[in-house]
């Protein structure tokens, strides 16, 4: 059970990071007023760099059972905890939980930690 708590933690750590990256593409960016153009694509870069960290840490969520490494799991669950914790917390504080994903992130959490 722990490792399917595992697995469904990284799955929705990448689905949560895809709707963060098309979210911010096709509605915060697509209205966003940014000059100069060179600052406007850091922006969009440092955004899509938080969605491939997210995606990268909800692959080794998925794949920690398979390390077959106590340590290892112990390690990344905790790590990704505090990650993805820091994260949904942000978001509740910064729209004041009017926004999902902080539920997402959360639930992240939640199962990662079960897992453990």
């Amino acid at each position: 059970m722990r490792d399917v708590l595992l697995q469904l933690s990284g799955t929705l750590a990448v689905v949560a990071a895809i709707i963060h990256g098309v979210l911010g593409e096709t509605k915060v960016f697509a209205r966003a007023t940014i000059e100069p153009p060179r600052v406007r694509l850091l922006i969009r870069m440092v955004w899509q760099a938080g969605t491939v960290a997210w995606i990268g840490g909800g692959v080794l969520l998925l794949m920690t059972p398979a390390m077959m490494s106590e340590p290892a799991r112990h390690w990344i669950v905790a790590t990704l905890a505090v990650v993805y914790g820091f994260a949904a917390a942000a978001n509740f504080i910064a729209l004041r939980g009017r926004h999902f994903g902080w539920m997402a992130l959360g639930a992240v959490v939640a199962m990662a930690v079960a897992g453990y």
